[in-house]
């Protein structure tokens, strides 16, 4: 019964000021007409590039009067006691009536991620609050949630995914405000809709810092020791004619933006410029015009005074409602306990890494800006390999063939290029269809693979363009989007081994999405799955890269086709566990930082000085302002929730464990697996709660000792 107006995985005045908005928002786009409008040609894919900012206004405020329209007239059915409160008069009437503004409002949010632009911002900003306000009166409907009571209470027979669609959809008007009457109910609305601003101002503040800094390198010294992969884009950067880049002459563009950083930060013997580029990524969205400071304590305020007026302690108690953790007590407790752990490897690692350096000739203090570069260094003596020794064994097409034919071989699945004309946002766009074992097309999905700053929000995630749904006749497709390097000039997107975790990572989120065998919309895929365990497929489809047969087919030397060479491998395996305590003490930093942020009534600055004191090895510089670009918390849906990705990793490492006992060359065996988590985790969706399906999977509960052991961390006191 859900209108999906959030964002995607791996995100998200007064009553006449806002009138004003609104008649003024009319006047500025009357001209265009409804009938030529893209946003409601809805007879298939989204016609990309016929979609235009001034399409946005005039189109969702069309859908959103439709969409009243049919609220309104279920209302009225409802309240006459000759319609039966039924599946059919409930769920399928509002599954029919909600689809196009759930259409139309993704499409303009999945835009905002990946083409955007001062005038997309300004028809988001002017339609957003009406969007916000149409599903604030859903969740709000009394006739529904009455409805809905008594069809829980008829003892009519549902399936295990209509009882659960059911419980969610109580709890959600709940927390929604259903319940509210008064000046409570007007306080929480004003709130809800301010929230959605600010949460989408943090978003831009993020993009805009990051477009706004870049350094132009003209002297070759400043270069030395650069990968020609990282000239190569720095040169593109910077050139204004981009036929004509020079890597080796210059000039280099520096940015912020993470395909130049990271290797920037790893392999740049200027430590002065390391420094420089650091302190700006630390201090990003949190200076003059794109400020996020202010914006956070007022996200936190509203957050806690929802949570207050629906009865809850905090916003942390209340985002724990949805959820498979109980309380924040048991979250703390997963935290406390990989900390014991990791802190003790943590500082181990430190200590080693800096007499590494000073034995290598570094004489200064190992700061914050060194130890990118200095563990780089430590890794290549300890593994006999370099990060961009690995690149060029993995160019993207071959990286997709290799993800293809695992996913092929473990799921029953076939996915190739679709054979229809798809409009896409960007020509680097491509369009894949999924076919199963009878050969009928069963899903679908976008990938955006290449890092644009200039349009594209950072990161990588997974979003919907719809979900499977019996009734509406749909199949599951998907956007797949990455941020990592482009092509350049003649050579083809080389991806950073990182790239290529990140790429299976997303494409677990797609997979959960578009395999599910769930009928209903509501509880389909990724839908009412809880928050802390969407991230289980994603983890561990990352696992399959440290894989010996699958590396064989994701690695192709893009000029000799050559496989990566067993040795590569090897030490690739090992070094998998490399600053492991260092790495998962930071997961847990921000989980714990996530959470005292949702419970305790203290500065952000201050509970960022508190939580750093306890979870860092080497603690924050003053002037580092990091939550004010931690999208997931405050610009998406991880709010109180970050801590899900240590969560769904303990779930994940325990699931590929599940393939490791048959031994990953027993190939028969692996297959049978394969096809067990493919009916379990990734068929179930949100219609079996997740213990239940990992119990089905497993044949127990989730322990941690499989991640423990992952990362060699298992023996640490």
């Amino acid at each position: 019964m859900s209108v999906n107006v959030g964002l995607g995985f791996c995100r998200f005045g007064c009553r006449e000021l806002l009138l004003r908005r609104r008649l003024c928002s009319w006047r500025r786009f009357c001209t265009v007409s409804q009938a030529d409008n893209p946003l409601l040609h809805q007879d298939g894919l989204p016609k990309f590039t016929k979609i235009k900012p001034r399409h946005v206004v005039p189109g969702i405020q069309k859908l959103v009067s439709d969409f009243e329209g049919n609220l309104h007239e279920v209302e009225l059915k409802l309240a006459d006691p000759v319609h039966k409160a039924t599946w059919t008069n409930i769920y399928d009437t509002l599954e029919v009536g909600g689809a196009p503004l759930s259409y139309g409002w993704s499409v303009v949010n999945h835009l905002m991620g990946v083409k955007n632009s001062d005038e997309l911002r300004t028809a988001y900003q002017e339609i957003q609050p009406l969007v916000v306000q149409v599903t604030t009166k859903l969740a709000q409907s009394q006739y529904i949630y009455n409805a809905i009571k008594t069809l829980e209470d008829s003892g009519v027979s549902l399936d295990e995914a209509q009882n659960r669609i059911i419980n969610s959809s109580l709890l959600a008007a709940q927390l929604g405000g259903v319940e509210l009457t008064g000046e409570k109910k007007e306080k929480f609305n004003a709130n809800r809709l301010q929230l959605a601003k600010l949460s989408m101002d943090f978003s831009n503040n993020v993009l805009d810092s990051i477009k706004s800094f870049h350094i132009m390198l003209t002297d070759k010294n400043d270069v030395e020791g650069l990968p020609s992969s990282l000239l190569q884009l720095m040169a593109f950067n910077a050139a204004e004619d981009k036929t004509s880049v020079n890597a080796e002459e210059g000039p280099w563009k520096l940015t912020l933006d993470m395909p130049c950083y990271e290797p920037f930060m790893k392999h740049s013997k200027q430590r002065q410029l390391r420094e420089k580029l650091y302190r700006a990524l630390i201090s990003k969205a949190s200076k003059d015009n794109h400020n996020n400071s202010d914006i956070i304590e007022n996200i936190r305020r509203l957050r806690q005074e929802n949570a207050e007026i629906l009865g809850f302690k905090n916003h942390a108690a209340k985002s724990l409602k949805t959820k498979m953790a109980k309380d924040v007590q048991e979250v703390m407790s997963l935290i406390q306990s990989l900390k014991k752990k990791s802190k003790v490897a943590a500082e181990r690692e430190i200590e080693e890494l800096k007499s590494f350096a000073s034995r290598h000739g570094f004489t200064e203090e190992l700061a914050q800006w060194d130890l990118t570069y200095w563990s780089e260094r430590q890794r290549e003596s300890l593994f006999n390999f370099s990060e961009e020794e690995l690149r060029p064994y993995f160019p993207l097409d071959k990286v997709l063939q290799g993800l293809f034919n695992l996913s092929s071989f473990l799921f029953g699945i076939k996915i190739q290029p679709s054979d229809s004309k798809v409009d896409v946002w960007h020509e680097d766009v491509k369009f894949f269809d999924i076919k199963n074992e009878q050969g009928e097309h069963i899903a679908s999905f976008y990938l955006d693979p290449y890092s644009r700053p200039a349009e594209k929000r950072g990161g990588a995630w997974m979003d919907t363009v719809w979900g499977k749904s019996e009734l509406l006749k749909r199949k599951p497709v998907a956007h797949l989007v990455c941020n990592q390097s482009p092509p350049v000039k003649d050579k083809p997107s080389l991806m950073t081994f990182r790239e290529v975790e990140t790429l299976f990572h997303e494409f677990g989120h797609g997979l959960q999405h578009m395999l599910t065998t769930v009928k209903y919309s509501d509880a389909a895929g990724i839908s009412n799955i809880e928050w802390d365990a969407v991230e289980l497929p994603s983890q561990f489809m990352e696992n399959w890269v440290y894989d010996e047969i699958t590396m064989e087919t994701i690695s192709g030397h893009y000029q000799t086709g050559e496989p990566l060479p067993k040795r590569l491998f090897e030490q690739l395996v090992k070094a998998r566990k490399y600053n492991a305590g260092l790495h998962m003490l930071r997961q847990l930093y921000f989980g714990a930082l996530d959470m005292e942020l949702h419970t305790s009534s203290d500065h952000w600055m201050d509970i960022m000085k508190r939580i750093s004191d306890e979870y860092t090895i080497i603690k924050p510089l003053p002037e580092d302002r990091f939550p004010c670009s931690f999208q997931h918390i405050f610009a998406g849906g991880y709010s109180a929730g970050y801590y899900s990705y240590k969560w769904a990793e303990v779930m994940s490492a325990d699931a590929f464990e599940a393939f490791q006992e048959v031994g990953l060359t027993n190939r028969e065996e692996v297959a049978r697996v394969g096809t067990r988590f493919r009916d379990t985790v990734l068929a179930l969706g949100g219609g079996v709660h997740p213990s239940k399906v990992f119990q089905k999977f497993r044949g127990r509960d989730p322990s941690p000792e499989p991640l423990l052991k992952m990362y060699g961390l298992s023996s640490e006191v």
